[in-house]
């Protein structure tokens, strides 16, 4: 039997959640769907300058599944770029940190940002 899979540690949820050509129609066809998780990953490796390493702690869970994750969101966002497709970020196996810093690094947006889960 499997594992059951781990909820990944989620510090802020994107500010918008659509992105792409302005005329595109959302149907199958013309979408691309990123995971919250995969938005996390992009967001503390490529904007934050995270490892790998310090991404999986910071979401709590292993180095191979944050690379895993990784990989997949860097094929979306490609997917959306070259073939002019939208770009939505939403759902997948995650949790919002507590907002209060605990066990929450450098990248926490939420954190710094002085927001907490009353704000959302």
């Amino acid at each position: 039997m499997a594992r059951p899979m781990k909820r990944r540690k989620v510090c802020c949820l994107p500010e918008s959640n659509r992105f792409g050509p302005l005329d595109s129609p959302v149907d199958e066809k013309y979408r691309v769907i990123m995971t919250v998780d995969e938005y996390e990953t992009i967001r503390l490796i490529d904007l934050e300058s995270f490892t790998q390493k310090e991404c999986a702690i910071q979401m709590n869970v292993a180095r191979s599944t944050v690379q895993g994750i990784y990989i997949e969101a860097r094929k979306k966002l490609a997917e959306a770029l070259v073939n002019g497709k939208v770009l939505l970020i939403e759902g997948g196996e995650y949790r919002l940190c507590d907002g209060l810093g605990n066990g929450c690094g450098r990248g926490c947006h939420r954190h710094r940002h002085g927001r907490s889960l009353k704000d959302d």
